[in-house]
């Protein structure tokens, strides 16, 4: 999710935890707790783009990270409020369940989490909720400003941290529906249209849990399409888009190339714009693509040019927004 979302989660679960007994300090330690595997981020001032794609949810989303670092915040916070009545067990609870709460949520989404890592490279990803979903974000969010506002003894603090917490976890439990709905429809579509596949995956189209990125394929290409929950026909209009492994050989032995194939997870396509050659990894969508089928690809790397690919993974996915588009997403959201 996306690193504010991480701060009005950890601040609920803060309040929740010792908001009585040391105030909004309480708020501030689980803010930072939540957002701690974020510090990945650092790794771009010096990695590489490909190193980076790898590293970036890596180690500091592993569950050995929560275990090294949660005794570190226990050590620090424990001491840091003493005189109190918290035990250092109930502290080590408290940190280690916060973090652990943001590598959850996190393998929610399509990038996926490295839970294993260093021992396994494998990425978690359950693909069943936009990384920036303003109807989960925004009830931590209402939480924490009423929070901020609120004097420190006001009978309804306790409301509404278990609000912001409680609502989120509603909504995020009725993403995993809607997942499990689609994944059920589109595997009866499969079959009634005969879409010939070896591997498929759904993913919400960006801003809403309703609207679902569909790609089912073999190593020779993918299909590519949309599925809406409230659609009444049991079809979906594919695109077709070939694999074309064959212009890879130029850059056969390109060490990023054999990064960004094991990043994408063997969900891949390449294309040449003009003279160029482009990597494109399909988990993250097309940029329109329910306003115009054949659109680009939001991660797009270009295998010839990497300085000239930051910001891959979401490359330009909102450039393209105006009222029709808009609306077109409106439209399709309400089903054919």
């Amino acid at each position: 999710m996306d690193s504010l979302t991480h701060i009005a989660l950890g601040a609920c679960m803060g309040e929740a935890f010792a908001g009585k007994t040391v105030g909004r300090k309480a708020m501030l330690w689980g803010a930072l707790a939540q957002s701690i595997p974020d510090i990945d981020f650092l790794a771009a001032f010096w990695m590489k783009t490909t190193d980076n794609l790898l590293a970036h949810r890596g180690f500091t989303h592993s569950i050995l990270f929560c275990l090294l670092i949660t005794p570190l915040f226990t050590f620090f916070a424990e001491r840091w409020h003493r005189p109190h009545n918290i035990s250092f067990r109930r502290w080590f609870a408290f940190f280690g369940s916060v973090i652990f709460v943001h590598l959850f949520i996190d393998a929610f989404n399509n990038y996926g989490v490295g839970w294993f890592e260093p021992f396994s490279h494998q990425r978690i990803s359950f693909n069943a909720i936009y990384v920036a979903d303003p109807f989960f974000s925004i009830w931590p969010g209402i939480a924490l400003a009423a929070l901020v506002l609120m004097k420190r003894r006001h009978k309804k603090r306790m409301f509404w941290w278990k609000f912001g917490l409680g609502m989120s976890f509603l909504y995020l439990s009725y993403c995993v529906v809607n997942k499990l709905t689609i994944n059920s429809d589109v595997q009866q579509i499969f079959a009634r249209q005969h879409i010939e596949h070896t591997r498929y995956f759904t993913t919400p189209a960006p801003l809403q849990n309703w609207l679902w990125f569909v790609v089912a394929g073999t190593d020779k290409g993918y299909y590519v399409g949309y599925r809406s929950l409230f659609d009444s026909k049991k079809f979906i209009h594919f695109e077709y888009f070939p694999r074309n492994d064959s212009l890879l050989t130029p850059v056969r032995s390109d060490e990023d190339l054999h990064k960004l194939i094991r990043f994408s997870q063997q969900f891949y396509t390449v294309e040449k714009y003009n003279d160029t050659l482009v990597f494109n990894d399909l988990r993250f969508g097309q940029v329109i693509g329910w306003h115009s089928p054949r659109e680009k690809f939001a991660f797009h790397y270009y295998l010839q040019y990497p300085d000239e690919n930051t910001l891959v993974v979401q490359r330009g996915r909102f450039a393209q927004w105006d009222w029709p588009v808009v609306k077109s997403l409106l439209q399709r959201i309400r089903g054919n």
